[in-house]
Order: structure tokens, then sequence, then C-alpha cells
């Protein structure tokens, strides 16, 4: 049985008429006589009486008349859906994101994608980078964001490509030493205390890579707290608790209110910024 068959099967029973079927679905008379006898060759039933040119449907094609429009109008369903899929009418998408993007820089960015496809439901979830990585590698993401760089054993099952750009601030309280200081010398940074965020965070990620790239070792670090998000270690940081590095996404507002600037530059010197 096939959906050819069931449609031609439709047209005669709207007809009572092999020909008029035919003419209507572009097709000759013996294909629609072939059809016919195939279905009912296949179940061994009726479905139709000649009467001359013209046919009397059957209790056998009666019964198959209800199935086959429930069958035909799945179908149509099924492909209009498939189409609005394809033309983003409708459907999902899942996003994963680590804590500091989807805190700062997403919200914006979907807004916009559901001002554009208002039919597209946004499931995102927000977890650190390494778990936004695993889950976009098992399926569970259809879009992972995060920043710094993707675990090396999961690179040869995800696409990578970069959507936008962040650079980390080293912040500290008003009551900090550093706070009036105009710039931070590598040397500096053994003498504080730090907030970090976990393993397995970008922004964490990220600052021990600017580490080895200034020939220090994260352990040398005093690290007093370490704390899953960047919010927190904010707050904790504006209370007087050490020093940290966080996403400048995170103090633009502070940035532009003037309540903190970045300081100094240098080959053997680091931006400082005080947080208010």
């Amino acid at each position: 049985m096939t959906l050819e068959q069931l449609r031609i099967f439709l047209a005669v029973v709207e007809h009572l008429h092999f020909t008029r079927a035919a003419e209507e679905l572009y097709i000759t008379q013996p294909a629609v006589s072939a059809a016919i006898q195939s279905l009912e060759k296949e179940y061994n039933l009726k479905l139709f009486h000649r009467v001359g040119r013209r046919v009397e449907i059957t209790d056998a094609g009666k019964l198959l008349k209800t199935e086959v429009q429930k069958i035909l109008d799945q179908v149509e369903l099924t492909k209009r859906g498939l189409q609005e899929l394809t033309s983003l009418q409708r459907g999902e998408l899942r996003i994963g994101s680590s804590l500091t993007i989807g805190n700062y820089w997403l919200p914006e960015r979907i807004s916009e994608f559901k001002q554009q496809y208002p039919g597209i439901t946004v499931n995102c979830i927000l977890a650190n980078a390494e778990e936004i990585c695993e889950g976009a590698a098992s399926g569970l993401f259809d879009l992972g964001l995060v920043t710094g760089e993707v675990k090396p054993d999961l690179r040869h099952c995800l696409e990578q490509q970069a959507v936008d750009s962040d650079r980390l601030q080293i912040i500290v309280g008003k009551t900090h030493s550093w706070y009036e200081q105009g710039v931070v010398r590598l040397t500096d940074l053994l003498q504080t205390a730090w907030v970090m965020r976990e393993p397995g965070s970008g922004t964490q990620q990220m600052f021990e890579q600017a580490l080895q790239n200034w020939g220090i070792n994260s352990a040398q670090l005093n690290v007093v707290l370490v704390l899953n998000t960047s919010e927190m270690i904010k707050a904790v940081v504006e209370n007087g608790v050490g020093a940290a590095a966080i996403s400048e996404m995170m103090i633009q507002k502070e940035l532009q209110l003037a309540t903190c600037q970045p300081r100094g530059d240098g080959a053997h010197q680091i931006p400082l910024t005080p947080s208010a």
C-alpha cells in the first residue's frame, strides 16, 4: 500500500468513476484501474463493484475510505510541519551557555532572534564552560556558547566558530591597596589574596592562560575563595576580599559611569580595574 495508491483510491471514491478520477489526478485510466486492483489483490477484498461505466463502493471500501482520509490528513500535517521547520516558522532551539555569556551577552541576542522568529521556542541552560561543551558534544544542546578553549578530547566532535570577543579585567574593592595605583606589576600578583572561579570555568581558563603567558603558575597565587559564579566573585571583591579576574562585560555599567577605570599598560604591567 502506497500513498499514491491511497490518493487514487480517494479520487475514485469521490467521483465513483475511474476515468474522471484519472482526469483529476492527471494520470491514465489504466493507471487508476491498476492501483485499485493492486489494493484489492493485496487484501483480497473488493473495494468497488463495477456497474457499467460507474462503480459503487463496498463496505470494505467505506471502511478504507475513513482510515485513508486520516492517513492522508496526517501526512499533510507532517509535510506542513516540516516546511515550517525549514522556514523557521516553528521549532525548538536548545542553547547551552556559560554563565557570563548567558547573563550578559546572550539575552539581547535571544530577544533579537525571537523578534525575527517568534514561532521558535528557545530553551537555554547555563553552566560552566566544560559542562556546556560536554552537553553540546552529547547532543543535549543544539548550540553551545563558551569562553576559552574546548577541551582537546571534545574537539573532534564539535565544530567551533568565534562569534564575538571578550577580555578579562582585574578588579579590586575600594579598600584594596591597588585601588589608587596607576598600574599593577606582575610581581604584585603574588602579594594579594585572590578570589577565583571553579575549574572548568571559561573565565578561569582564560585567566590561567594569561598567567601562563606572563610566566606565572596559578598555583603560586594566594587563592582564598573559589566560587562558581562571577557575579558572586564581583560582590565579594566589592566588599573588600582580595582581587579577581572577571569578564569586562560584567563591569560595562561601572566603566560607563566612570565608577571604575582601566589603569596602565606595558610589558611588565597589567591593567587594573578597581570596582565601585
